[in-house]
């Protein structure tokens, strides 16, 4: 799986109204007019410039957890990277999206999707955690 960084994300943004009801994928609740409050997406998304970014994702080796082909990705660079986190790592000069495993001090990239086998960092080899990806925006066109 392959990324593309699109940039740094700018802080504030317009406010978009919060509905207080969850919207049912059923059938239509007649209590579904109510507003919460409004919100803001770098509310919503915990955006926090200048350490978030963009990535938009290519590939379908994270679709077991719910990143697909063309999705963008919100980064935080701020977040020290943890075992299990789903990160933007880069081996050898090549990002890629992928769950963190630290096996005994070890590197090893994981995708969410069997039709893909483990990256093991090796030795030699030059790993960087770009950040953690924190949500990913998918648009249903």
């Amino acid at each position: 799986m392959n990324v593309t960084i699109l940039g740094p994300l700018a802080e504030a943004g317009i406010q978009l109204p919060l509905y207080s009801h969850s919207v049912p994928a059923g059938f239509p609740s007649p209590a579904a007019d109510h507003i919460e409050q409004k919100i803001s997406l770098d509310e919503l998304l915990n955006i926090r410039a200048p350490h978030m970014y963009l990535v938009r994702i290519s590939g379908d080796s994270m679709q077991g957890a719910g990143i697909f082909d063309g999705d963008l990705a919100v980064v935080d660079k701020s977040i020290d990277a943890k075992h299990g986190h789903i990160v933007i790592g880069c081996v050898n000069n090549e990002p890629t999206c992928k769950r963190l495993c630290l096996r005994d001090s070890r590197v090893v990239l994981m995708a969410e999707n069997t039709d893909y086998p483990a990256r093991h960092i090796l030795e030699g080899e030059e790993y960087t955690t770009w950040g953690v990806v924190t949500f990913s925006v998918r648009s249903h066109d």
